[in-house]
This record gives structure tokens, sequence and C-alpha cells, in this order.
């Protein structure tokens, strides 16, 4: 019994989810979930009540009947799917056939023309092509060129193939469309349209023939008709120039903003209502005539624009429907004309004033110009050179006038100097011509064609330069044979020139200094003979100074015993000459005069000393002597034999002698030490020739001599120290007496200037020889010359010396066995004397 319960629990439970998948799946078509709630809980509350069962039994049961609906439902759809797919397949197969049909019949009208259609899918760059392709690209492009299916520069021109190209990048990266006419290599007209549809780029090229071709190339002429209208139109609006248009009446029908701003109209629209005129009433009238007689018109007239005349070109062309002008500002033109006139002009009178001869032939080669210089230089005729002949008739006059040089082959020389007219670059040249000239010619291609020539006389050139070039030859050579040692340091302190004398002065190797090494390096290789860091610093600076640029001496006693003299010379050019000269046996004599003269010298100082230490001690026994001699001859201490008077007498006159004597010596030392010092005051002239006079009345008595004084009474005085002037004159007279003979004459004269007082004091002796005059002044020099005079040649140094302090000098003449004449010159004023010198 529990066994057929369980199969009757199974069963119903089976039936029970069955029946409650069916009822879900009847709700899921139906779209309404509420039945399927309600009926598992119809199901359910059945169940439990039917069957007293529990939860676990309630569950499978529950899950058996689902199964079973499920099936069922199961089989229901697949059923239902099946009858529906039947009925689509049918549909399917009517709308692809209709769908063909319509297919063939839009390629049947899309292709009925010559055309190709290329679509390109997006992010493929393989193109899919139809269409009637040999008609316009051949297989072998295509197969050639697959991602650019084109291939237009097959089959296109290279610039409608570049802008076929560019369409299509355009079209296929950015969806622009385009419609393009060409032509292709062969001369076809095609139209090439491009758009994007439904992702995809598609071009369409089909060829024009026919009506469509011209009314593609009518709409194409039309089309660049606008474009060149519009860009006319532009340009006249931008020109800076007034354009205008008239009709056949003469009235206005177009104007520039330029027009406007020279009518001083407010706009175009005013200048064209107010037919404003930019020309005056008789250049329109004018303008108007020669429209009528020709097509053009072309003249440059002054225009009045904002109230200031100017120039302008104005060119005007005849239409059919009136006629069109444009004028262009010519006054800087103008302007610059006048200026290259003037500035033509000006280089003419300055070629005119130019030692070269200049001439310019044209691009016919005919002479377009000369200057004065050039006609003298070969003596042509100026009426000649005025016909404008051409260059080689100039040629010819000047061979046949042997003014050229001589040519084995004239034709051929012409024929090479007249390349300058194909020239780039000037060529100079040199005739010698057969009169002894030299002629410097250089031919100058012109820009605007021919050729300027330019002749200078250089034979004194060419003389100049062969002297200078002979004149440095035999410098070289002087330089060169030279003992001294010379070297030329350039203004960068390098040898620049040198001779062999100083490379062997200095030991130094004549390949090196040919290297021009720097003053330094020349410095350090001649250290090892001499190395005195100031003298080499003081040629440095002589050689590499810029400023202050002087003669340096210098002296250089150098390791070797060598003694050289340095002498730095300044060039003009900034160069430095330096010169040694080698002193050394120089140097060894002048250290021995020198010696020697300092020996003299002490000698002589010696001999001054002595003699000043012996006139001293010779006056004090001098002195005694005199004395008592005086004492003796006084009567007071007693007679005196006549022998004994005679031998007192012979013992004065020798002791006054004596004495005189060592008082001149005294004098002359005194003057030779500086130590002689002059009394000024004023000296009576005429008194100090009769104290002089006095002193020798007894030796002119004895020798019978007559003194002549000659002097003018009013004299007057002078500055000075008068027992010098008095002891001057003395020896002078004196002197003079002793030279003279006897019955003979000594004059003493006295002569006053404005400044100086002159004396002078002449005889008849023998005179002065010439070998002798030189030395009448020295210290005991005295030549009797076969007279009288006995003396100890003093008195005449002492003359020279005492005038010489009082600032005077003292003259000799005298001419053998005629006489002599001593002139002695004072001056005046003895303080302004020495105002001047000091």
């Amino acid at each position: 019994m529990s066994g057929v319960v369980a199969a009757m629990r199974r069963t119903l439970l089976s039936c029970t989810s069955l029946a409650r998948h069916g009822m879900i799946a009847l709700a899921t078509l139906s779209a309404w979930p509420e039945p399927a709630l309600a009926t598992d809980s119809i199901i359910a509350q059945t169940l439990s009540t039917l069957f007293d069962l529990n939860q676990q039994e309630f569950a499978a049961l529950m899950t058996a009947l689902s199964l079973l609906g499920f099936t069922v439902v199961a089989a229901i759809l697949l059923m239902r799917t099946r009858i529906r797919a039947s009925r689509t397949e049918l549909s399917l197969r009517s709308d692809i056939a209709d769908l063909q049909v319509q297919a063939d019949r839009l390629r049947a009208l899309l292709f009925a023309e010559p055309q190709i259609l290329i679509a390109w899918a997006a992010g493929d760059n393989r193109p899919q092509i139809s269409g009637d392709t040999s008609l316009l690209i051949s297989q072998d492009a295509l197969s050639s060129s697959p991602q650019r299916i084109l291939a237009f520069g097959t089959w296109l021109p290279p610039e409608p193939a570049l802008q076929m190209d560019h369409a299509v990048d355009a079209l296929r990266e950015a969806g622009e469309g385009f419609l393009l006419n060409l032509s292709t290599s062969n001369g076809r007209a095609i139209e090439a349209m491009g758009r994007a549809i439904g992702g995809q780029a598609i071009v369409r090229i089909r060829e024009l023939g026919g009506l469509r071709r011209e009314l593609a190339e009518s709409n194409l002429r039309y089309r660049t008709l606008l474009e060149e209208t519009e860009l006319l139109r532009d340009f006249a609006a931008a020109a800076p120039w007034p354009i205008w248009a008239k009709s056949v009446e003469g009235n206005l029908r177009y104007a520039n903003t330029a027009y406007v701003r020279a009518t001083e109209g407010k706009s175009i629209a005013d200048a064209i209502h107010r037919n404003l005129e930019l020309l005056e009433h008789d250049q329109r009238g004018e303008m108007a005539r020669v429209l009528n007689d020709n097509s053009t018109f072309s003249a440059r007239l002054p225009i009045v624009v904002g109230g200031e005349r100017r120039i302008y070109d104005v060119q005007a062309l005849r239409l059919s429907g009136g006629s069109a002008g444009i004028a262009i500002d010519a006054g800087e033109a103008t302007q610059l004309r006048d200026a290259m006139e003037r500035m033509a002009e000006a280089h003419r009178r300055t070629l005119d004033q130019l030692s070269s001869g200049v001439a310019v032939f044209d691009g016919q080669r005919r002479l377009a110009f000369y200057n004065e210089s050039y006609r003298r230089l070969w003596g042509l005729d100026q009426a000649f050179l005025d016909s404008n002949p051409d260059d080689s008739s100039v040629l010819d006059r000047l061979r046949a006038a042997r003014k050229l040089p001589e040519q084995p082959d004239f034709r051929a020389w012409k024929a090479k100097l007249h390349e300058a007219y194909r020239a780039v670059e000037p060529e100079n040249y040199t005739w010698f011509l057969p009169d002894g000239r030299a002629v410097s010619v250089v031919t100058t291609p012109n820009l605007e064609g021919g050729v300027t020539y330019l002749f200078d006389n250089v034979t004194e050139s060419l003389d100049l330069a062969r002297r200078y070039d002979r004149l440095t030859r035999v410098q070289h050579e002087t330089l060169d044979n030279l003992a001294e040692a010379v070297a030329v340091f350039g203004s960068n302190g390098r040898v620049e020139l040198f001779n062999p004398a100083f490379a062997r002065m200095w030991k130094l190797s004549a390949e090196s200094l040919k290297e021009q090494p720097h003053i330094e390096t020349v410095e350090a290789w001649c250290k090892p003979l001499f190395d005195d860091a100031l003298t080499w610093r003081a040629l440095r600076e002589a050689i590499t100074g810029i400023e202050n640029r002087a003669q340096v001496a210098l002296k250089l006693e150098r390791k070797d015993g060598s003694v050289l003299d340095c002498m730095t010379m300044p060039l003009p050019d900034g160069a430095t000459l330096l010169t040694f000269q080698d002193i050394t046996d120089t140097e060894n004599v002048e250290r021995a005069l020198r010696e020697r003269n300092e020996a003299l010298e002490a000698a002589d100082q010696m001999k001054v000393d002595f003699v000043h230490h012996v006139s001293y001690e010779l006056r004090a026994p001098l002195t005694t002597i005199i004395g008592f001699a005086h004492f003796l001859s006084d009567p007071s201490t007693g007679p005196l034999t006549p022998k004994q008077a005679e031998y007192l007498d012979y013992v004065t006159k020798s002791t006054n002698a004596l004495l005189a004597l060592t008082n001149n010596i005294l004098d002359l030392a005194t003057i030779d030490a500086g130590a002689m010092k002059l009394e000024l005051g004023p000296v009576n002239i005429e008194k100090a020739i009769q104290a002089a006079a006095e002193g020798i009345q007894d030796r002119l008595a004895t020798d019978r001599i007559e003194l002549k004084i000659d002097i003018d009474p009013n004299i007057g005085n002078f500055t000075g120290d008068e027992r010098r002037v008095v002891q001057v004159l003395y020896n002078l007279l004196a002197n003079a007496v002793g030279f003279s003979p006897h019955d003979a004459a000594v004059t003493i004269s006295a002569r006053r200037t404005e400044h100086r007082v002159i004396f002078t004091v002449s005889d008849c002796g023998p005179g002065i020889p010439a070998e002798v005059k030189d030395k009448v002044f020295d210290w005991f020099e005295s030549h009797s010359h076969g007279s009288r005079h006995r003396g100890a040649g003093l008195g005449l140094s002492l003359v020279r010396s005492f005038v010489e302090l009082h600032g005077g000098k003292v003259r000799v003449d005298s001419v053998v066995g005629k006489g002599t004449t001593v002139t002695c010159d004072f001056p005046v004023d003895q303080n302004a004397h020495r105002n001047a010198a000091e």
C-alpha cells in the first residue's frame, strides 16, 4: 500500500511540476508574471491538502512536476519556431530576388555611359572598383598600384594628377567632397566627383563628351573668367595708382580708391555720380583725340593731387564700350632720372679732370664717352672722336699712326682685346708703344653692355720701379758689406732684415734669422755674450713701443771683452733700425787718450800751482831788492861812484822787469783759477791811453820809435777796470815797440760805437806767420821773428784774458813784412753785458 502511495505521490508531483512550468511558460509568453505566482500558490495548497506530505516529499513532487511542464513547453516552442523559420525563409528568398532585380536595374542605369566607381570602406586602403576601367585606366596601372588604384600619373598630366591626389586624400581623411573637370594625357575630358556616403569614400570618374563637355568647358571658362575678373577688381581696388574706366560718352563708369583720393571725392559712388575728372580739360581733349586715332594713349603729364603738382605717367586704352586708364606716379622716377643725369654729368666732369685716359664704348661697340686725357694720350682728332666711331675704327687709326704695340697678327690681337665685351671680370694689359712709352690698359665690362677702357701712361712709374729695384739691390749689397751689424725689426717686434755682420757679431745662424724671430727670441740667443737685463729691456721697449718712439744710444761691454756701440733708430713705417758697431779698439785708444789727458791736465795743474807758488815766493825777495835799490839810490844814504850808480841802475831795471813778469804770472794764474775780480768803474779812455804810453816812454826814446795817438777828444768814458785796461794797453804798446824797427812808428787809436769801445794798436814790424798766429795768445809763446823783442810770452795772454773778462774780444790781423794790428773790443756797459750773459 505504501508503495502505491509513493508511486501516486511521484506521479502527482510530476504532473504538478509540469503544470506549474507550463503555466509559467504561458505567463512568460504573455508577459504576465502574476498568474505564475498564483499557480504556484494554488498547486502548493492543493498538493498539501490532498496529500499529507512532509516538506521533502513536497519538494520532490514539485521538482518532478516542473520537469514535466518544461518538457511540454519546450516541445511546443520548438514546433512554433520551426513553423516561423519556414515562413521567414520563404519571405527572405522573395526579398533577395526583388533586390537582385533592383540592383541589376540600377547597375544598368548607372553604367549606361562609360564611368568608374571607386569606393573605400572606412579603415580599408584597398578600393572596390566598378565600371569600365579600360576606358580610362590601364590594367597595368591598376596592377602596379593597387593601393593608389587611380594611378593618376599614368593617364593624367602632372598638375591634374597632383590635384586629384589631394582631393582624394581630403575625401578619405575629412569627408570633403569635390568636383573636378580634368583632361587626360591623351586629351580626353573627364569629370571626377567625390562624396562620403554610408561611411565610405566614393569617387565617380566619367568621360565628358558632346554637349556635356561643352557645358563643362563653358562652366570652367565662366568660373575662370569670374576669378580673373574678381582678381582684377581686387588688384585695381588695392592699387596705389588712380585707375578708371569711362563710357563711350566720356562718363565715369569705374574708379578705384586711389582715383577717389586723387580727385578728392568722398567715395567711389560719389566720384562716379559727380563724374570727377583727374586730368585737366586740355589733357582730356588730347587723350580723346589720340584714342580716336589710335587704340592707346601714353604720355607723362603734370597732375595736381592734394594741392601739389606732380608728374604722372598716364596710360589709356580704347575699349569697345569706352576707355580705361591708369596714372602711375612718375615723380620719384623723374627725380631719380634727374639725379642720375646730374650724377652722370658729375662723373663726366670728374673723368675729364682725371689724368687717366677714359673711353666708354656701348653695346654696339661705338664710342659713347671719352675724356680729354684720352684724346691727348693718343693724339686723336676731336672731330673723329665726336663722330662716335666704333672700337675697331679707333684701333685701326691708332695702328696706322704706329701708336699701338707691334703685333705679328693684328687681327688676332684685336679679337682677343674685344673679348672684353663678353667677359665678366676686368682685364689688365701693359702696352709698350713704338715711341718708347708704356701704357697700362684696363678693360672693364659695363653692366648695361659695352666696355670701359682706362689708359695710364706708366712710363715714369716703370722707370721709377726699375730705379727703386736697382736702389734696393744696391742698399742690400751695401748692408751686406757693412762692417757694422744692422738689423731691422718690424712693428710686430720680428726681424725683417739683417746683414751678415749682425749674424757674425752675435754668433747667430742666418737660417734662424730668416725665419723672422721675435726680439725676445733674439735676446735669448744673444744672452750668452751679453746678459744685462736693463739694456735688453731698453732695446725691447725701443723696438716694440708704440708711443714716444725715440732714438736710443747704448754702449755694451760683452763677456768676451769686446765693446759695442748700439743705436736704435725709429723708421717711418713703424719699424726700428738696430745697429751695433765694434768700438773695442776705439774704446781702448779713447781710454788711453783719456788717461793721457788726465795726466796732462794734472801736469798742467801742477805747472800752474808751481808757477803760482814760485811767483809768490819770488815777490818777497824782489820787493826787498827793489826797496834796498831805491834806498841806495837815495842821496841821503851817501854818494855813489859812477860805476856803483850804473850798477844800481841795472839792478833797479832788472828787478822792475822781474817784478812785472812775476805780477803777470800771478795775474794769469789768478785768471786761470777763476779768482780774478774786476774793479769796475768809469774808465776815461784818453787818460788810460796816456797812462799806458807813459810806461813805455823810455823804450820809445831808446829805440827811436814814434808813438801816434788817434782818439777823439770827446770820446768819453766806459765802464771797466781802469787798472786792467791800462795794463792791456801797456802790454799791446810794449809788444808793438818790441817788434818795430828803429825810426818806425807805433799807432794807438780808439773809437766808440753805440755799444762798444774799440782800441787798435798797429806796428810796422815783421808780421806774424800764419803757423804762429794761432799760438800768440798762449802762455810762454814768444817768437822774435828777427826783431829785438825778447820776452816771456805772457803779454798777449794777459791781454786776451783781461779783455774777455770785460766781455770783449781780441783780434790779430798781420801781414808778414808789413806789420801787425791788434784790436780790442770792450762793451760800453758791463752791467748790461753781464745781464745778457746771465
